[in-house]
């Protein structure tokens, strides 16, 4: 820990953008050993990422934002409503934007700008949008530690970047295993499926770097990260995961993914 300590923000912030790309990767592998998985287990992982992030973004991003605003000149929660707001309106306009397809939809619902992109370059599309915010709150985090803070403190980066790994590697899996159904070669469901973590570093950078230039933003860059994952979810996670109907599983999921998250946040941070 004191080793991990002693480097940049930034190439922690890189190092965990590489891990949790790496947790979606190796969960993407997992359509290259196993034939099948039903809808039921892909529910109950979009739950369990469900859960994971929405613990995230209070644990471990808007009550240090809520500490971090106390003792300045506007009331805590002024900063922290407005990167929270913020957060969901810029994923909002990307999601209205970039194309991209939920998983199990038909074509025909696509959302964003119209295309002629195949429908696998949509699918992937769509879970890259879901670790657009879950780069950037890792890469906050590791950054927030340029403060020298209190509340920002290493394990509790560490604690968010394993838990958003943690949640990948079931993510990695609920792609690639569709691609498969569609027809693809058990290699090309797993490049896409682990192409899709592969923004998760560059948006971690990105978070590290922006807030490392001034100390005064990381109320809103923390609160914008979480607003930014709250609206994957509630946009995108939860209905994803309701699609087929099995409400249970996916219920339950989210409720151990809180649960494990909670649980690494306390414990590490």
């Amino acid at each position: 820990m004191e080793y991990l300590a002693s480097l940049n923000p930034v190439l922690l912030a890189l190092l965990g953008g590489l891990f949790t790309w790496g947790l979606t990767a190796l969960g993407a592998a997992g359509v290259l050993f196993h034939k099948e998985k039903s809808f039921i287990n892909m529910d109950a992982m979009l739950g369990f990422a469900a859960g994971v992030m929405i613990a995230a973004s209070f644990w471990s991003l808007l009550a240090p934002a809520l500490e971090m605003a106390e003792g300045r000149s506007l009331p805590p929660w002024v900063p922290v409503s407005i990167g929270f707001l913020s957060g969901g309106a810029v994923l909002y306009g990307i999601d209205k934007l970039l194309p991209h397809l939920h998983l199990g939809a038909p074509m025909e619902d696509a959302e964003g700008v119209p295309t002629s992109w195949r429908r696998t370059t949509l699918l992937v599309m769509a879970i890259t949008l879901h670790n657009i915010p879950e780069g950037l709150a890792v890469g906050v985090a590791f950054g927030a530690l340029a403060a020298d803070i209190p509340s920002a403190t290493l394990p509790g980066a560490i604690a968010l970047a394993v838990g958003i790994g943690i949640q990948n590697f079931p993510e990695g899996l609920a792609v690639s295993m569709p691609l498969r159904r569609e027809g693809f070669t058990r290699t090309r469901s797993f490049m896409y499926g682990q192409l899709s973590g592969m923004v998760e570093p560059v948006a971690a950078v990105l978070g590290a770097l922006i807030v490392t230039t001034s100390t005064a933003i990381l109320p809103f860059a923390l609160a914008f990260a979480a607003g930014a994952m709250i609206f994957v979810v509630v946009e995108e996670l939860i209905p994803e995961a309701q699609r087929s109907g099995n409400t249970d599983p996916a219920t339950i999921g989210a409720m151990l993914g809180f649960t494990l998250m909670m649980i690494l946040d306390v414990a590490l941070g």
